[in-house]
């Protein structure tokens, strides 16, 4: 018995695009939903449970960012943002509120492709083996727990606290370096596994947004420091 083909919900008020893009993706095997505008996109969210999600920014009513924002609450299902090609500070606010990726209009199908299967490998990624010693898979982080045998992050009165499959590399980053300062250019290649473009400060978007989740007070961090000149560290 073949596994099921994953599905991919894609949320665009393009109608031209939306079909481009389905067409192309079915060929490769995917499940494609498409939605388009943010309440059709939470409605097939909470209906259908899929993979991933392509989303745009630029929509008619709630836009994509606001969509986002409200997704977080309750799903961490990577998201690939589409954006204008030079909207630089919608690509920023898009990491900061929890996407996973983003890709320029007009939209390149084969690097499209490229992105997803990225974002599915970081979401099933498994556990490193220096992770996997550990007695239970419950770890601690902080105030917080870190499951990582299913990637979730507890609080510390046992509520969940949804993070995205990048949070939960970086996370797991740093559980693997604990007492070692890292820098950017190591978190990003040992928590990212792509290129940045070179304006890109979503390293230290990311680690603002996780000290939000783990920190007491974020203000004043204590579980992921910031080390001047280098990086940050876990301690």
């Amino acid at each position: 018995m073949t596994d099921a083909p994953l599905k991919i919900l894609l949320c665009d008020d393009e109608p031209r695009l939306r079909e481009m893009v389905a067409e192309y993706l079915t060929e490769r095997g995917y499940d494609i939903l498409q939605a388009a505008n943010a309440n059709e996109m939470t409605s097939s969210l909470k209906r259908d449970d899929p993979d991933l999600v392509l989303l745009d920014i630029n929509m008619p009513g709630q836009d994509g960012l606001s969509a986002l924002r409200d997704m977080r609450v309750y799903s961490s299902v990577p998201v690939i943002m589409l954006t204008a090609a030079r909207d630089v500070v919608d690509r920023i606010v898009g990491l900061e509120m929890g996407a996973d990726d983003y890709l320029g209009k007009p939209v390149d199908l084969r690097e499209l492709e490229a992105r997803i299967k990225a974002a599915l490998r970081r979401q099933q990624a498994p556990v490193t083996a220096a992770a996997t010693a550990r007695a239970g898979g419950m770890v601690p982080f902080g105030q917080c727990q870190v499951d990582l045998e299913s990637a979730r992050l507890f609080g510390p009165e046992g509520e969940e606290i949804p993070i995205t499959a990048m949070e939960f590399d970086l996370l797991q980053l740093f559980l693997d370096n604990k007492g070692r300062a890292l820098s950017r250019d190591q978190i990003l290649e040992g928590a990212h596994k792509r290129g940045w473009e070179p304006f890109d400060r979503s390293i230290d978007l990311r680690v603002s947004r996780l000290r939000r989740k783990i920190e007491v007070n974020p203000a004043k961090p204590q579980t992921i420091r910031t080390v001047r000149g280098i990086g940050y560290i876990f301690d």
